[in-house]
């Protein structure tokens, strides 16, 4: 049996005395950089629930569905994402389109014996068609596109009852049966398809 060499010993005892030289991580946190792309974190007070970090994400970890709650009794806007299937691109991050609803954590370490504890999801309030009951978008979208257009947000009309109900100037929308769209229809809340649909008929006498 050949002698270690006296490198190879040198090396073992100087290990032995300061340590190994690789990180001390998990015991020792790690320094990471300032501008680290880490987890893609959600802040659902500023999440709009537009969808388009579900658009966008190429790993496909990001699910929004519209769904019933039972909690709530009513459909809600779900938005799930899969921490396990997130490849850390950061394209949710960069087409955040209110550049607040996801940051940027510094956090990596995401190891866990659950896959629960990887799911991380919150729902959204959806606004509904007054005509068809389909859901056009979530309320905080329609929010935030209203204060982004500021005073043209009023050449909308879906746009203009949301904001006089959320000023409390109007009272709550009447209901209305199954009849065709009329001109007194006009100002509530429709979805693209039943507006265009009543903007037809009103104009060109087609559906």
């Amino acid at each position: 049996m050949k002698k270690p060499k006296l490198r190879e010993l040198k090396e073992a005892v100087r290990a032995l005395i300061k340590g190994p030289y690789t990180t001390k991580f998990p015991k020792v946190p790690a320094t990471v950089p300032e501008h680290f792309r880490g987890v893609p974190t959600y802040v659902p007070d500023e999440c709009v629930g537009c969808g388009a970090c579900a658009q966008v994400c190429p790993a496909g970890a990001i699910r929004v569905v519209d769904e019933y709650n039972e909690e709530k009794g009513r459909v809600m806007r779900h938005i799930e994402r899969n921490w396990g299937n997130c490849i850390f691109c950061s394209q949710c991050f960069v087409y955040c389109i209110t550049g607040k609803g996801i940051i940027l954590d510094k956090d990596f370490e995401r190891s866990t014996t659950d896959p629960r504890d990887l799911i991380d999801a919150h729902d959204k309030e959806l606004l509904f068609c007054e005509k068809c009951g389909s859901p056009i978008t979530a309320v905080d979208h329609v929010r935030w596109m209203m204060n982004k257009l500021g005073e043209l947000a009023y050449a909308n009309q879906t746009f203009m009852v949301t904001r006089m109900g959320d000023l409390k100037l109007v009272e709550e929308t009447a209901p209305r049966d199954d009849r065709d769209l009329e001109r007194s229809d006009f100002i509530r809340i429709l979805c693209p398809n039943c507006r265009a649909s009543y903007i037809l008929s009103d104009e060109w006498g087609e559906s």
